[in-house]
């Protein structure tokens, strides 16, 4: 990398100097990464898939397989799921029917770069011309034989059969859609000759980790080829396509993917709210809140290259005419976003008192300090809260309209004296209650069934008055950072870290910290590090079953008194 590309790297993105060289730093630890993975594609993934290969018009119609969240991420939860019969038939549905649209009369013209000889007849000729253009991107690998023959075979005999030669292509599309090289992300390891008895990852998949990791797509033409030529396999070869992919506009539509999925924003798809209770919501409503979040992140961390710990406390936002009631705040554009800054004295500081976190973690009826606390303790504190025992009784505290216990504090003051409720409450609700001043919909409101809300509280020996003071003391605590980095190293490589990568998570907080908490040198730091670059193999069971290594502790559970 040339002395300008490196300078302007480190004054626009924040990301450190490297020492030497290559991709990694004189300081950074050696680790082993753990065993690879084969991940599905999650239903964004795979539209995007279509979209990067054949464009935004084809429709995908069907049913997708259910995301599995494992360990609060769905991209963990993408190594420990299959494909059912079912789900084979609607992928298989799916794959004909964007086949059909793309050797259609009006679209073939665009994908078929040449023309049959005979459109009653095979044309093994064009037909793999064709497959050679389109199949490399969709299996995200170059095409082997054992790819080709069988499938101009099959194209030959529907055309024959038909008496059409786009049958025939039909029949060759629809068999890359379900291939397994498609569905999955499979991913493959090869003995790595500077670790002797040590596996690195191919470069094939090495390009397809980093290119979901950054762009949550496949990787493009470019980073295929480096790939082939086996530049990722060096420091310098890695570093250059990072780089040319940290400045990418795609990087946007990567870092919305990640936090959509640590915000567990996969929930909104399901969300309902009491219309008696809310007139005002809607799923336009709810489909703003969270597009105003994720805008929010993106806005801070990618377009201003913000600290990480700032988007707990800034008060620039978007606002569209739907969120308007929401956040009681007049809004000039009748069609789309405007930008827009919470003035100082509002009780609007942060990602923590956006509608989209207090609308989700809330009941259909009612706002709940306990869905919202252990929503930050698990998903942005990294910490484990237990499921409520199966007797407990809820009764007092759904009367949420009792006369003697009017706020939430009151009757979950009540509710927690059970000593088997307590410990995982006064973890969870000291922090929830600090936002019951945001109903079941994130709406503003100082009192509940006419008494006043107190929103005072502690958070891990910090106190707060409110949800801004609250917004503070998580800007402020260690676990935020810490917690942030392990998300999304075990987003980049679909588990847990294992224990030979204990080293390498403290090497990342300490590297993300002297970035000044800058997210895309923290991508960086990922992509470069030896445990997204490497593999071991499963420990071997009594059974001589495959296990992966113990997983690497997280520290404190939230479960543990405190």
């Amino acid at each position: 990398m040339n002395s300008t590309l490196r300078i302007f790297l480190v004054l626009t993105l924040g990301l450190a100097p490297l020492h030497g060289v290559g991709c990694r730093s004189d300081e950074a630890p050696e680790a082993r990464g753990g065993p690879v993975a084969m991940r599905r594609l999650t239903a964004g993934q795979y539209r995007q898939a279509i979209v990067d290969n054949f464009g935004s018009e084809i429709e995908i119609v069907g049913r997708f397989e259910p995301d599995n969240r494992r360990a609060g991420l769905i991209a963990v939860g993408s190594s420990w799921v299959t494909v059912t019969p079912s789900g084979f038939e609607q992928y298989e549905a799916m794959g004909n029917h964007i086949a059909r649209q793309v050797v259609s009369e009006a679209n073939r013209d665009r994908f078929v770069s040449c023309a049959p000889r005979d459109v009653q007849e095979p044309d093994a000729q064009c037909a793999e011309a064709f497959l050679r253009a389109v199949g490399p991107r969709l299996l995200r690998r170059p095409l082997t034989d054992s790819d080709i023959g069988p499938r101009l075979d099959a194209a030959a005999s529907a055309t024959e059969l038909v008496g059409d030669f786009y049958a025939g292509l039909e029949v060759l599309v629809t068999s890359l859609l379900v291939a397994p090289d498609f569905l999955f992300r499979i991913e493959m390891a090869e003995p790595d000759p500077s670790f002797p008895g040590g596996l690195r990852l191919s470069d094939l998949t090495l390009a397809t980790r980093l290119s979901y990791l950054l762009w949550n797509a496949g990787p493009d033409p470019v980073l295929l080829e480096a790939a082939s030529r086996g530049e990722l396999s060096t420091d310098e070869g890695l570093t250059r396509q990072v780089d040319r992919m940290l400045l990418s506009s795609r990087i946007d539509a990567g870092a919305r993917a990640f936090f959509e999925d640590v915000f567990r924003f996969d929930a909104f798809d399901a969300l309902g709210k009491d219309p008696i209770r809310y007139p005002v919501f809607s799923s336009e409503v709810a489909r703003d809140a969270r597009e105003q979040t994720l805008r929010v992140v993106v806005d801070h961390l990618i377009t201003r290259r913000g600290d990480y710990r700032d988007l707990f406390t800034t008060r620039r936002s978007f606002m569209t005419r739907k969120l308007g009631p929401i956040y009681s705040v007049p809004v000039a554009a009748e069609q789309g976003w405007e930008a827009m800054e919470f003035p100082p004295g509002d009780a609007r500081a942060g990602l923590l008192t956006h509608a989209s976190f207090n609308m989700l973690n809330a009941h259909p009826g009612r706002s709940s300090a306990t869905l919202r606390g252990v929503f930050l303790r698990e998903a942005l504190l990294c910490q484990t809260v237990p499921p409520a025992p199966a007797d407990v009784d809820f009764g007092l505290f759904n009367e949420d309209e009792n006369p003697k216990y009017k706020t939430a504090r009151d009757r979950l003051g009540v509710h927690a004296s059970n000593s088997t409720c307590r410990n995982c409450h006064k973890l969870t609700d000291p922090i929830g209650l600090g936002l019951e001043v945001f109903d079941g919909i994130g709406r503003y409101r100082a009192t509940e069934n006419g008494a006043p809300i107190d929103t005072s509280g502690e958070m891990d020996g910090a106190s707060f008055a409110n949800s801004v003071e609250l917004s503070r003391v998580f800007r402020d605590s260690p676990l935020v950072s810490a917690c942030l980095v392990e998300n999304l190293y075990r987003y980049a490589v679909g588990r847990d870290p294992v224990n030979s990568e204990r080293r390498l998570m403290r090497h990342l907080e300490s590297e993300f910290e002297a970035s000044g908490h800058r997210f895309a040198a923290l991508l960086r730091a990922i992509a470069s590090s030896d445990g997204f670059r490497t593999a071991t193999r499963p420990r071997q069971e009594p059974d001589g079953s495959d296990s992966p290594e113990p997983a690497l502790a997280r520290g404190p559970s939230a479960s543990e008194p405190t």
